[in-house]
C-alpha cells in the first residue's frame, strides 16, 4: 500500500509500505477512503517537534471495514466508519469515565498501524475505537465531509467549550482562527451561547467564523487585541477558548478572561514551558485552567447525531481537497497559510 511519510522537516512523501494486518482478535482493517492533514501536523513539519524520520503520518481516518478480528461486535466489513486521532479500549477506567485519550491500552495510527494519511489502517481495540456510520449515509458524501472533523478538529473545538463551561446565553471568546478555533465557535454557538468573539490574524478565517456564529471578531495583535476583546466584552469574558497552543495565545486567552471566569485550552502547547506563564495573573484573578487534549471519542456520538440531523457541518474549514499524492502540497498549503484544513482523499 502507499502512505504518506515524514522525511525530515518540510520534507513529506509518499511511499510503498506493508499494508497492515490483523494482529489480534479485537483488530480491524479499515480502508481510507477520507482523512485529513492536521494543524498539529505543522509541528513537526516544521521541525519544531520531534519525529522519527521515515515514519508514517496522519491520524484522522474515517473509511471502510475490510476486515476483522474474531472479537469485534460493533462493526463487519463493509460498514462505513470514523476514528477519533487516537486509538481507544473503551473499558479501562479512564474510557469509563470519558477521558479516552488517557486510556490505558491507548494507541496511535502511526507505525505499522499504517498511518492515516495512506490507504489502510489497521485500528486495534475496533470496538472502542471505531464510530460506525449509518448505512444511509455509507456513500452521501457532503455527509462524510461533514462527519471527518469529528476525528479531531469538531471534538477538539468542542471540548474547548465544554472546559470552558460555555452555556446557553453566554458570552465567550475564541483565541484562533485554525481549523480548532472555528470548530470551537461552532460548538460554543451549538452550546447556546449569544455572543462568540473570534480573535484571529487572517481576514478570510475569521470571515469563516462568523458564518459559523461568530458575532465579533477581532484582527488586531498583541495588546491591541487584548483592548478590543476587553473593550467588546466590558471588561472581558467569563468563558474563553484557547485553540492554538503557542504561549503568546494562552497569554491572550488569560488576559481577556473576567476575574473568577476559565480558560479552556486544547491548543497542543509550544513555547509555553520555555517562555513561562504569568500564574500569578490567574491567581490574582482567581481564573479556572481547564482543558487539554481533547478525547473526542467520548463526544463523537452526540456530534455525529448532530451532523447527520442537520444542525451542525464543520466541513467549510476544508478549504483545498487533495488525492494522496497531494498529500505534500497539502502540508505546503497549510504551512504556508493557503488553506485551513486540507481534506484528503486517498
Amino acid at each position: 500500500m502507499r502512505a504518506a511519510i515524514y522525511r525530515g522537516p518540510g520534507d513529506i512523501a509518499v511511499k510503498e509500505v506493508p499494508k497492515p494486518e490483523i494482529e489480534a482478535p479485537t483488530d480491524a482493517i479499515v480502508r481510507v477512503t477520507h482523512t485529513a492533514i492536521c494543524g498539529s501536523d505543522l509541528w513537526f513539519y516544521r521541525g519544531e517537534s520531534d519525529r522519527e524520520a521515515g515514519s508514517r503520518v496522519g491520524h484522522e481516518p474515517m473509511g471502510v471495514v475490510e476486515a476483522v478480528g474474531d472479537d469485534v461486535r460493533s462493526v463487519e466489513p463493509g460498514d462505513r466508519v470514523f476514528a477519533p486521532f487516537v486509538v481507544s479500549c473503551g473499558r479501562c477506567e479512564f474510557c469509563r469515565t470519558g477521558l479516552h485519550t488517557s486510556c490505558v491500552n491507548g494507541d496511535s495510527w502511526n507505525g505499522d498501524n499504517g498511518g492515516a494519511q495512506g490507504e489502510y489502517v489497521r485500528s486495534p481495540h475496533a470496538d472502542g475505537t471505531l464510530v460506525r456510520v449509518p448505512d444511509r449515509y455509507a456513500d452521501d458524501e457532503d455527509a462524510l465531509r461533514s462527519l471527518l472533523p469529528l476525528t479531531d478538529v469538531m471534538g477538539t473545538g468542542h471540548h474547548a467549550a465544554v472546559s470552558a463551561g460555555v452555556g446557553a446565553g453566554d458570552t465567550c471568546v475564541v483565541v484562533g482562527d485554525g481549523a480548532v478555533g472555528l470548530c470551537a465557535v461552532l460548538a460554543a454557538r451549538r452550546l447556546g451561547a449569544e455572543r462568540v468573539v473570534a480573535v484571529g490574524h487572517h481576514e478570510d478565517r475569521l470571515e469563516l467564523a462568523a458564518a459559523f456564529g461568530a458575532t465579533e471578531t477581532v484582527a488586531e495583535r498583541g495588546e491591541a487585541a487584548v483592548e478590543r476583546v476587553r473593550e467588546l466584552t466590558h471588561g472581558g469574558a467569563a468563558h474563553v477558548m484557547e485553540c492554538v497552543g503557542a504561549a503568546s495565545a494562552m497569554e491572550t486567552a488569560i488576559e481577556v478572561c473576567r476575574p473568577g471566569g476559565t480558560v479552556g485550552y486544547v491548543g497542543v502547547p509550544h513555547g509555553v514551558t520555555d517562555e513561562g506563564l504569568d500564574i500569578y495573573a490567574m491567581f490574582g484573578d482567581n481564573i479556572t485552567l481547564r482543558g487539554g487534549v481533547a478525547p473526542v471519542r467520548a463526544y463523537a456520538e452526540e456530534l455525529k447525531a448532530d451532523v447527520l440531523g442537520g444542525t451542525l457541518d464543520p466541513s467549510p474549514v476544508f478549504t483545498k481537497t487533495v488525492d494522496l499524492d497531494g498529500v505534500p502540497e497539502g502540508y505546503r498549503a497549510m504551512d504556508e497559510r493557503e488553506a485551513v484544513k486540507v481534506l484528503v482523499k486517498p
